[in-house]
Parts: structure tokens; sequence; C-alpha cells
């Protein structure tokens, strides 16, 4: 069993000690020392490690919906970018984000450390953890607003900061990279299992200079490119401490088809090479969410755009196949980066875990619904009927593969990027899937260079394919192409899985016909027809968008893509990259201003 209970009973520790404090109250409206009885607490090593432990916000198998209405993943449902997109966004209905909680806990924490009587090294490896979700607290409110306001303590009732406007994004920003590195040189890399170590201060540290420094680069309306190598090189140097570590591996036992997939069931990642830090779950202790809604009868669905970012199995571009647009389901899977297959239900993938949102058998048929891509995400989906197995996956919050990406990136960024930088990071994870090595002399595919017209190296734009697809459905695309001011990309329709007319359709790879598309006016079978393997034949009717007596839109009527969402609305730069602070926080505090549109 996993090393987890000790974990837990500690964060219950600390909850049954603090639950009385947690009221309903404004944190900025408290008095801390009175809360939780601090003369009494802060004394001993444990007081140290229990109040940590309650910073711990972690992500769960939330990851695998984050990419939603992004170019990787379409949605019916509702999403802040879809919401800012499609209708008139302001600061009076876009209201989440401006939350300070954890922040007071943690520069609560930072104001009575100093009273543990431990030594001095084991005093700052706690306040380096403190500091490091500090920075990353500051780091989540600088991509929402750009300018907030800096607090390094605890406010009173009285503080004349409570009123403060926001400091620039330059000084908290400043502030930021003071806590990662004051975090980087005190946190400790030998602790206890499941929790933060050097290595995940450093995993952190490295996305957040790569993020800072990207965004300064391609966005001018912050006019501070000037600076963004600063960060560049920041990224790049914490990358390769890591890398230098020799710490952490990619996960590769030699098979190509499954190694990858492997990061997304296990039930124990704490010991795999590539794991820097995992959200660890046991069943019956801290059971993980169920995922069936990943896969079943959801409102989300991959994009027909993330399965062409794939490269072929050979290195070729996908984009260079003469029928590249015309290709049928089990065609576009043929002979394509395993990961791919690993990420996507493929033609003759097998269901085992059926349920209320997910009918089927084994032999598994794409479902088409209406205003869905007809792809389905198996990435991050536990295919197991199960609960126990289900509610004891572990999620890989950070991975060594992301660390490679960000030094890579780095480099090439900086213009220093090397054969043998890459042989270090990116080719590390193609031999994973079996590819090709990337080679510093690519030639430009058209159709990546068309998505980011501001980027002319060909070593950039594959460095950002490759991004895209060892991190897809993981929740970073967003993130991604906001800092490399990449919105417009969220405009494009997101399309589905493509067919040729109306009939009969092999959706498993088989040969075996298992659907059958017809038009409106068709009448389903009674009894319906069976196929060669004896099994019923689905029946689906296909139209144009707003036919409600069709169940799959196709953009031909009777023939082309499944169209997902024909309105994703308009992407306004540069306000789109950032969010308003909400209204009733401006009524609070007047010296607070809107950036770049908002209002």
């Amino acid at each position: 069993m996993k090393d987890i209970k000790t974990y837990f009973k500690k964060v219950l520790l600390l909850f049954g000690i603090f639950c009385l404090a947690a009221c309903n109250d404004d944190y900025l409206e408290k008095f801390p020392e009175t809360e939780i009885g601090a003369e009494n607490f802060f004394n001993t090593e444990d007081d140290l490690i229990t109040y940590v432990y309650s910073m711990y916000n972690f992500p769960g198998n939330g990851i695998f919906t984050a990419d939603e209405a992004t170019d990787n993943m379409n949605t019916t449902g509702n999403r802040e970018i879809k919401t800012i997109m499609t209708t008139e966004a302001n600061a009076t209905n876009i209201t989440i984000g401006w939350d300070w909680s954890a922040l007071r806990n943690i520069n609560f924490f930072l104001e009575h450390v100093d009273k543990a009587e431990v030594t001095e090294d084991v005093r700052n490896h706690y306040i380096g953890v403190a500091r490091l979700f500090r920075a990353n607290f500051y780091m989540e409110k600088i991509k929402r607003y750009s300018n907030v306001p800096w607090y390094d303590y605890v406010l009173g009732t009285s503080n004349e900061d409570l009123y403060k406007p926001s400091d620039s994004r330059e000084v908290v920003i400043n502030h930021i990279f003071e806590d990662y590195q004051f975090a980087l040189n005190n946190v400790m890399e030998s602790v206890e299992t499941g929790t933060v170590n050097k290595w995940v201060v450093a995993a952190y540290y490295s996305r957040s200079a790569l993020h800072e420094g990207t965004f300064r680069k391609y966005h001018n309306e912050l006019g501070l490119a000037s600076t963004s190598n600063t960060y560049l090189q920041l990224a790049e140097n914490v990358s390769k401490e890591i890398m230098d570590s020799e710490a952490y591996s990619i996960y590769n036992t030699g098979n190509p088809s499954q190694d990858y997939h492997m990061l997304f069931e296990s039930q124990d990642l704490t010991s795999n090479p590539e794991i820097i830090f995992s959200n660890t779950f046991e069943t019956d202790i801290k059971d993980g969410a169920d995922p069936q809604y990943l896969f079943g009868s959801y409102e989300s669905g991959p994009s027909k755009d993330l399965v062409e970012a794939y490269l072929m199995s050979d290195g070729s571009y996908f984009s260079s196949k003469s029928n590249v647009n015309t290709l049928s389901f089990v065609e576009e899977f043929t002979n394509r980066d395993a990961r791919l297959s690993q990420t996507y239900a493929f033609p003759g993938w097998q269901l085992y875990y059926t349920s209320t949102y997910s009918p089927g058998n084994t032999n598994y048929v794409q479902e088409l619904k209406k205003n869905f891509t007809g792809y389905h995400q198996i990435k991050g989906f536990i295919n197991d009927p199960s609960y126990a197995v289900r509610a004891a996956v572990d999620i890989p919050v950070l991975r060594y593969a992301e660390v490679l990406l960000n030094y890579t990136e780095a480099k090439a960024e900086l213009g220093t990027l090397t054969q043998e930088d890459l042989d270090l990071s990116i080719n590390e994870l193609r031999k994973r899937a079996g590819m090709p090595n990337l080679l510093l002399t690519v030639g430009a595919d058209p159709v990546q260079s068309s998505k980011y017209p501001n980027v002319t190296s060909p070593i950039l734009l594959e460095i950002r394919r490759e991004r895209r697809v060892e991190m897809a459905l993981e929740g970073r695309r967003l993130d991604d192409l906001n800092r490399w001011a990449a919105g417009k990309l969220m405009e494009k329709e997101p399309k589905g899985m493509y067919f040729s007319g109306l009939g009969k359709h092999d959706l498993t790879g088989d040969g075996i016909e298992d659907i059958v598309l017809l038009v409106e006016s068709d009448a389903i079978p009674i009894p319906k027809e069976t196929n060669n393997l004896g099994v019923e034949l689905m029946y689906y009717k296909v139209g144009n968008v707003g036919n409600i007596s069709v169940n799959v839109y196709l953009s031909n009527g009777t023939s082309g893509n499944i169209v997902a969402n024909p309105e994703r609305g308009v992407f306004t730069e540069p306000k789109d990259y950032y969010r308003p602070i909400p209204a009733s926080e401006i009524i609070l505090n007047p010296n607070l201003e809107q950036v770049f549109g908002w209002y």
C-alpha cells in the first residue's frame, strides 16, 4: 500500500484543530492570532508539518477536462474562456478568481514559523515550502490580472494596505521569483514520500519562468519584451538543474504502445521515475473521483485539430498526406505517433468500464452524438469496471517530461538550442513513443506555420507541436496559447471525424461495417440489420446544423465532418488574455484598476 495514511492523518488532525476557525468571514476582516491559538501552536516540527499540509492544493483528475474550449477540445458546457468569447463578458459576470484566503494561510504560517524549536535548516525547509505555495498562488493571479496587490504579511482590519492599488506586474513577478529561489535553495531533496521536495519546487519554478519569459516576449501590450530573456534563462537553468540531478527519467519499458498511457492509469506513481509529484489516492482512505464523464455521453469531445497535430509514425507531417481532409476515422489512426492511440479511443479499442454515461460493450463502436466530435478521450479515463481500482488511480501532477519540454523551448527561444539538447530532451519523449528523432534542421510544416505566424523558426514550431502532443488533455493548453499570444486559434470551429457520405461505415478497423448514416426521411429498420459478426448496426440520421430531427450534424449535410460547435465567438486581443477584477471588489477598493479593456 502507498505511504499515504500518515499524510491523511496529519491533514485530518489539522482540520480537527482548526475547523472552527474556518468561518465564512472574509480573511481580511479577522485577526488570525485568535483563530487557531497560535500561542499554543507552531512549537514543534510536527506542528509545522501539520500546517504545511493544509496548503497542499494539487489538482485531481479535473486536469483531464481543463483543455475544454481550447483548440484541443470542444465542449457544450460552460467554460470561462467560452463565455468570454461568446457573450458580452465584463466584471459583473466574470467574477471568479479574486480569492485570497490561501495567501492569508501562507502568510500566517510565515509570521509564526520562527516559534518552532527546530534547527535552522528544518525551519528554512518549511519556510521554503510555504514560499513555493505563495509563488504559485501569485503566479495564477498574475496570469489572470497582470497587476495585483502584493501582500507578504497578514492584514488586520485597520491596515491601510487593504485599500492599496495593485502593484505592477514587474514588482509582483520579482517577489514571486524571490520566493521560488528561496524555496529552491532551502527545500530538502529527501523528504517523506508524497510531500514537497526540492524538485517539486524546481518543476514549478521551471514552468513559471518559461511562462513569464514567453509571455513577455509575445505580448507587446506589456512593453516588457526586453526583459523576457531573463526568465527564459531561468527556465533553462532550473530545468537543467533537474536534468543534471538524474533524480528522474522518462518512464520507458520499451513498449511504445502502452508506456505513455500507463502514466495516467497507475494506482501507484510514487515509484515511477518520471513522476516528480503525484496526487495520491487510495480506496477507502482518499478516493479519487470516478472519471466516467471523460468518456461516455459527455459535454466535451477531443478535437480533430488535435488528432491532426500528431505526426505519422515515420516522423513525417500528417498534413503532407494528399487526402488528409477526407480520411476516414480508421485511416487517420493508421501509422501515427503511438501517443495518439493512448490519448483517443482508436479503431478496435476495447471498452470494459460501461455505465449510464458510457453504454456499450467491449467491442466498442464510436458513439456519435449531436454537437460532439465523434472522438472519445481515454487519457485519464480508467477503463476498469472495479470502483476499487478507479478510486485508487494517482494523478501525475508534475512530470519530468514537462521539464524536458520547458528546457528545450527556453533554449530555442534564446537561440542556443543544439542537437545535443534535443537528444537529451524531446528525443527521449519520442523514443518512448517509438518515433524518429527530431532534428535541429527540420523543415517547416505549412500547417504548423499558419497556426503561429509570429514564429519563423521551424524547430520552435516543432517544439510547440511536441508540447501539445505530449501534454495533450492535461490542462496545459490554455496557458500555452495565452503565453504564446495564440488565442485566435480558439476561434476556429472544432471539427469532428469525417464521413464520405451516407450508408455503412467501419469504425473498428476490422473491415466490417458498424454504423449506418441515414437522411432524416429514411426509416430505421425493425429489426435492425446485423453485420457479419452478428452485431446490430447502429443507425444515425444526419443533416445540417439546426435540424432537430437528426442526431448528427455533418458539414455538408450528408457528408463531411461532424459539426461540434458552430459558434466559437471572437477572441479579442489583448483583452481576452486577462480577466477582470470583479466589480464588487472595485466597489470595496476603488484604487484597483482594470487592465486592457476590461470594465
